[in-house]
């Protein structure tokens, strides 16, 4: 079973840039929906791994590698080896990278985009490269695996749940801080005019007993 499906994104708001899907009678529906959210958490407290694998419901396992501020996550089974879904999301991210360099000019395009998907053009080239990694067991794949040298063992594993959870806390917190400043202000304001009404209350005896006397001897001399 080559790997399910297929997302690059921006990293900054994890905005969709290309998708792609292999062809499966499998109902994926719910992963795609996880996808998106794991995308969306994934800067939201300003840092992510460099790679990270995410077991989600099904038996399946979700894998993801950023490069250049960019994210490249993918979807395969649960038996499917972590280490060759990780050479497939490197040929991913080169293959993406070469496409951005012949047809937009550079990495600089992803900055500006604003609408979801604007590389969709760039699905053929993830589907051949689905293509390549059908098979595990090919000769092809097993000769990948037998020159990676990169060690697995340190990437980062987690559990949708926690994924989620995560992102759902960090949004909740970020919510908390903004109420907290706009409190902050209206608590400064308010000392602002407590402030005033105080130094009324302090200086405006004197400046009315300073005005009698002023009235008092314009009286007695003036008149």
């Amino acid at each position: 079973m080559p790997p399910l499906l297929t997302f690059v994104a921006r990293l900054s708001d994890g905005l969709p840039l290309v998708a792609s899907f292999a062809q499966t009678s499998l109902n994926l529906d719910v992963q795609k929906k996880q996808a998106k959210d794991v995308l969306r958490n994934l800067n939201s407290n300003g840092r992510s791994v460099s790679k990270m694998s995410i077991e989600t419901t099904d038996k399946k396992i979700f894998h993801y590698l950023i490069q250049q501020n960019i994210c490249y996550l993918t979807l395969t089974e649960h038996s499917y080896p972590k280490r060759l879904a990780f050479l497939y999301l490197e040929e991913v991210a080169d293959a993406f990278l070469e496409y951005l360099s012949s047809t937009h000019g550079g990495l600089q395009v992803i900055e500006t985009t604003a609408r979801p998907y604007a590389f969709i053009q760039a699905d053929p080239i993830i589907q051949r490269k689905q293509r390549d990694f059908v098979d595990p067991k090919s000769s092809s794949n097993s000769n990948k695996l037998n020159q990676d040298l990169s060690d697995i063992h340190s990437i980062m594993r987690q559990n949708i749940t926690q994924v989620l959870d995560r992102g759902e806390k960090l949004e909740n917190v970020s919510q908390i801080s903004s109420n907290l400043m706009s409190e902050s202000k209206k608590f400064k304001w308010g000392a602002k005019k407590l402030s005033f009404w105080a130094k009324v209350n302090t200086y405006a005896p004197i400046a009315a007993m300073g005005l009698f006397v002023i009235v008092v001897l314009w009286l007695k001399f003036f008149r």
